[in-house]
């Protein structure tokens, strides 16, 4: 009964000291830079069209392109990556702007809010 304490004492010990060398490092991301600050840019776009209730009809975020509608008016956001690393995004709309004319106001105020601007 002895020898069974000191063997179960043992490999306790053994297994506590072994688990204390498992240590795992989280990866580090790669691609800091551009693709991020598109990444951020687009989802804020994309949320600011959202949040004032447009449509979304078309994502495309190879081209960099969203599309939506609200009532009578289509909305275009545009996210384009910069030589210098910087991010352009616009909005244009198009249609019966004059049903809602601050809308396009309303949508850029959203994306700067989402940016934390």
């Amino acid at each position: 009964m002895k020898m069974k304490s000191m063997l179960l004492t043992t490999a306790l010990a053994v297994a506590a000291i072994m688990s204390g060398g498992c240590v795992v490092y989280e990866p580090v991301p790669v691609g800091y830079g551009q693709a991020s600050t598109f990444d951020r840019s687009w989802n804020a776009a994309v949320s600011a069209m959202r949040e004032q209730g447009v449509t979304i009809t078309q994502e495309d975020r190879g081209a960099g392109i969203v599309r939506g509608t609200r009532g009578g008016i289509n909305v275009t956001g545009s996210v384009r990556p910069q030589a210098d690393g910087t991010v352009r995004v616009q909005f244009d709309t198009s249609g019966a702007t004059a049903a809602d004319p601050t809308l396009i106001d309303r949508i850029t105020r959203s994306y700067q809010a989402f940016m934390g601007r």
